[in-house]
């Protein structure tokens, strides 16, 4: 059986009136963690909903709650952000 790892999920879930200008500072946002090597994998639900990203080679779900909370998309009250602490096999 492989070893569990701790990793953080992040919801960021569109409120209404979302704006969609916020866009490319999101996704640029993502490419600098993804520079640090903190980002895994991210995407958009197909709903159009929001979406959701994962954070690993982090300190803990404190570190992870900072890194969202600068996510342009927290910053300008655009979405709902919402931090899980994930074990994974």
């Amino acid at each position: 059986m492989s070893a569990t790892r701790l990793r953080h999920l992040v919801l960021v879930l569109r409120r209404p009136g979302f704006d969609a200008g916020l866009l490319p500072a999101h996704a640029a946002f993502l490419d600098g963690l993804r520079e640090r090597g903190v980002l895994e994998t991210s995407g958009g639900f197909t709903d159009g909903s929001g979406g959701a990203y994962l954070l690993c080679g982090i300190a803990g779900v404190e570190e992870a709650r900072r890194i969202a909370a600068a996510d342009p998309l927290a910053v300008h009250g655009a979405s709902d952000i919402v931090v899980h602490e994930w074990k994974t096999h």
